[in-house]
């Protein structure tokens, strides 16, 4: 039985131990629910938030970052529980079920008696600059199903938040800017709801003109 030297015998435990410290580390963007309620006034309407658009280089489970001025890393230690645009949806649908005080019927059978907001997402961009920032452009609509009027609104925006440190940091200001596009979004549904005439409005907070 030939000896196998010892020189290959520690590179091969140099190896597994590197494989075996290896750890995924799973995100989602849903916030999680607030401790305390804030009682706001139900809406008048149900929700249906539709599947997010998401540009494809970006919608999978890996979290994909940007260094420099055109590279981009995927990280295989860093993941979703789902892909980006159902996470995306998700969150939104979290978001805008409790800013509207209202029900995402999304999959369900639509009511006879109340008016149905559908809501479409479409992100442009998502850039995630570790230590930076998260940067989010997104378009939206809104339109009453079964509405045979043309009446439907569009709206766009840019929102960014700071992420100073590492992939938590990172982490929490996805959450955080996915959650102010959600804020902007029911804004915009409980404005236009009442007038079909209103435009979008300005955003607020930490987005940018």
């Amino acid at each position: 039985m030939s000896r196998v030297p010892r020189f290959y015998l520690f590179a091969l435990i140099i190896g597994l131990t590197g494989c075996a410290s290896t750890t995924t580390h799973y995100h989602t963007l849903v916030m999680p629910a607030p401790a305390t309620s804030v009682h706001l006034p139900p809406s008048p309407f149900l929700i249906d938030v539709m599947s997010v658009g998401v540009p494809v280089q970006i919608d999978q489970p890996q979290w994909v970052v940007r260094h420099g001025d055109n590279g981009i890393d995927v990280l295989e230690g860093e993941r979703w529980g789902a892909p980006l645009s159902d996470e995306i949806r998700s969150a939104l649908s979290a978001a805008l079920t409790q800013r509207l005080n209202t029900q995402d019927i999304s999959g369900l059978a639509q009511a006879p008696n109340k008016p149905v907001l559908r809501i479409k997402v479409q992100v442009r961009r998502l850039d995630n600059w570790p230590g930076r920032q998260v940067e989010l452009h997104a378009d939206w609509s809104l339109s009453f199903a079964g509405d045979t009027s043309t009446a439907r609104l569009l709206c766009q925006g840019r929102f960014r938040e700071d992420a100073p440190g590492g992939y938590a940091q990172l982490a929490n200001a996805q959450q955080r800017v996915v959650t102010v596009l959600g804020e902007q979004v029911a804004k915009d549904a409980r404005r236009w709801s009442v007038s079909r005439s209103s435009d979008c409005t300005d955003p607020a907070g930490r987005a940018e003109d």
